[in-house]
């Protein structure tokens, strides 16, 4: 299998984790009666399974972590920002409203950090096709969420 497919099918199941992840967490902090307390559960899951791989694959590279630019750090910010909306939103807007518009937000940050090469990110410029296909996942988008 070509590393490209790996890689597809890789982020493809990240993609499907997306919703559940939100199902989850939401009712979670609904049974909690804080998507606070969900959100600091998940996270608490997330850094012992983070913890686990560092440790399997080598722990050394954390040390490495001080030379990094702090602003690289604000990624910690956005996950708990989206954990934490997606928590308390979901339940009052909806799983697949919420990912809808989450997903509306990945195509146009994407587009704009693969355009510039924002982040070290690999550039690749918008050009006609690309924006229309954008065009056409936000129009797919919208139309599924017409009753």
């Amino acid at each position: 299998m070509s590393s490209t497919t790996t890689y597809a099918l890789t982020m493809l199941l990240a993609g499907l984790g997306v919703p559940v992840l939100a199902a989850l967490n939401a009712t979670l902090g609904v049974r909690l009666a804080s998507p606070f307390a969900a959100g600091v559960i998940l996270f608490t899951v997330a850094l012992g399974t983070a913890v686990v791989l560092l440790l399997v694959t080598g722990p050394a590279s954390l040390a490495r972590a001080p030379e990094a630019p702090k602003h690289l750090f604000l990624a910690g910010i956005l996950v708990a920002f989206y954990v934490l909306s997606i928590t308390f939103i979901a339940p009052r807007f909806g799983v697949g409203n919420a990912v809808f518009f989450v997903l509306l937000g990945q195509l146009v940050s994407a587009a704009v950090i693969d355009h510039f090469g924002l982040f070290g990110a690999q550039i690749n410029p918008l050009g006609l096709h690309r924006a229309g296909g954008i065009a056409l996942m936000t129009a797919g988008v919208w139309l599924t969420q017409q009753a």
